[in-house]
């Protein structure tokens, strides 16, 4: 289960192989430098269970995890850049 935060500077992206809001903000945080853990919630029963958490029941991706413990549904690259501090 990968429900920690992440170390400073960095994230954990939830997602599964076929979204397309995930890969988009995949090649987004590739260009701008920002190191990411990817976690397929289709493949970790305990991570799918934390997404539902923090949406309400749903599995909705990306849900993003930053360093302070918070998390974010489909940021945008600016919202990550912001929480970052980056």
């Amino acid at each position: 289960m990968t429900t920690q935060a992440p170390d400073a500077g960095t994230i954990t992206m939830y997602s599964t192989t076929w979204c397309g809001y995930c890969r988009r903000l995949k090649t987004q945080l590739d260009a701008k430098g920002i190191a990411y853990n990817e976690v397929n919630i289709e493949e970790d029963e305990s991570s799918a269970k934390f997404v539902e958490e923090v949406n309400g029941g749903n599995q909705t991706v990306p849900t993003i995890l930053f360093p302070d413990g918070s998390a974010a549904t489909n940021p945008s690259l600016a919202e990550v850049v912001s929480r970052l501090g980056a």
